[in-house]
């Protein structure tokens, strides 16, 4: 399998990294502080197509093939988690509908997702169906012309923002997912705050109350929707996290290392210790190591190879307890200063941990891996 970059792919990192280092990385921490992405950049992703760049031109991306797009999640994720997340819902609400919607459906919403006239969320998790999503109550009945949707739905990324929602309920017993506008009567947002990392996704909690949506929000209903349609949103997602979740060990990497070599204790630098030196080469190779499981499920995508979901699965389950182990020997290593507001070693830690979680905990990873391999 070849994992080399092209000539143009490392030409399009390199546009990347330097988008990160000038509007993520300056601005990373007052985000987390403030718990809000600002208007601009959200704009600006919209003007330069990357809310949702592997959507076609004409729908608001750029046509970016996957492993672009992997390498793009990476350098988002370097720069800002919240950025990289913002990036990967909006995939997965635009791409659910362009895929499964009709042609009609895909015209009204997807372009205004890719374009960011508005922010699309997803939403699947509720308060006693995390996990377990399949099992969620959130019920829609036939009333008229539309239907009647009651329920809540819980820990939604930029559920504050958003305009639209794709909403999965329970209809006729069986899986249906629909688009609800912000203002729909009956259709309300909660905001939830505090959270220990991903601080500036902006969830909230959503609830309706005999909320009423015409039929032609109707994106999918049956047996299969909860089995392609959420699952392969689920599958766009992980592939991002896992990418995020090299990145943001990188960017813990070379400020650890810098803080090793200008860092003195007992006369001489950091890095002249040897315990110092064993962690460090464990966070390069640790990173490394998944990195190229991401380059291989990208490769495996990029072709439909029928073990390219196994291979997402494997890459986000090891990639985001690589991100959680380097960001938490970053923080050893750079000690009280590890700790506090200044040094973003202690936001990448926190949002290490929320990447063990999204998109199917690492417990639910190893079940899903076992079962595919087994």
């Amino acid at each position: 399998m070849q994992y080399a970059l092209t000539a143009e792919q490392r030409e399009d990192q390199s546009a990347f990294a330097a988008f990160a280092d000038e509007h993520l990385l300056p601005r990373a921490n007052q985000w987390d502080r403030e718990q809000r992405l600002s208007d601009e950049i959200v704009e600006l992703l919209g003007k330069e197509r990357l809310l949702v760049p592997t959507l076609p031109v004409e729908a608001g991306g750029r046509a970016m093939d996957v492993m672009t797009y992997g390498l793009l999640s990476e350098e988002l994720g370097r720069g800002c988690g919240n950025i990289r997340n913002l990036v990967a819902v909006q995939g997965m609400v635009a791409h659910a509908i362009l895929k499964w919607g009709s042609k009609e459906q895909a015209d009204r919403w997807v372009p205004r997702i890719g374009t960011g006239e508005t922010v699309g969320a997803f939403g699947l998790t509720e308060p006693e169906a995390g996990s377990d999503a399949r099992s969620g109550t959130t019920s829609a009945e036939r009333v008229g012309e539309g239907f009647v949707l009651n329920g809540r739905k819980k820990w939604i990324s930029f559920g504050q923002r958003a305009g639209i929602f794709l909403v999965f309920a329970k209809l006729d017993g069986e899986s249906a997912a629909f688009v609800v506008e912000r203002g729909t009567p009956g259709f309300s947002t909660t905001p939830i705050t505090d959270m220990l990392g991903l601080r500036a996704s902006e969830l909230a909690e959503l609830t309706f109350e005999n909320c009423v949506v015409p039929k032609a929000n109707l994106i999918s209903h049956g047996r299969l929707t909860f089995d392609l349609l959420a699952t392969g949103s689920l599958d766009y997602g992980r592939y991002s996290t896992a990418y995020g979740a090299v990145g943001l060990a990188q960017g813990c990497l070379p400020a650890s290392l810098d803080y090793a070599r200008e860092r003195t204790q007992f006369g001489v630098p950091l890095k002249e210790h040897q315990l110092v030196r064993g962690i460090l080469t464990d966070m390069i190779s640790g990173v490394d190591a998944a990195r190229l499981l991401c380059r291989q499920a990208g490769a495996l995508r990029a072709t439909a190879h029928r073990d390219a979901i196994r291979q997402t699965l494997i890459a986000k389950y090891v990639a985001s307890q690589t991100g959680f182990r380097v960001a938490n020997d970053a923080v050893q290593l750079h000690g009280a200063n590890g700790v506090g507001p200044d040094f973003p070693v202690q936001r990448h830690l926190r949002d290490a941990k929320i990447q063990e979680i999204i998109e199917g905990t690492s417990q639910i990873q190893q079940v899903q891996i076992a079962d595919l391999t087994l």
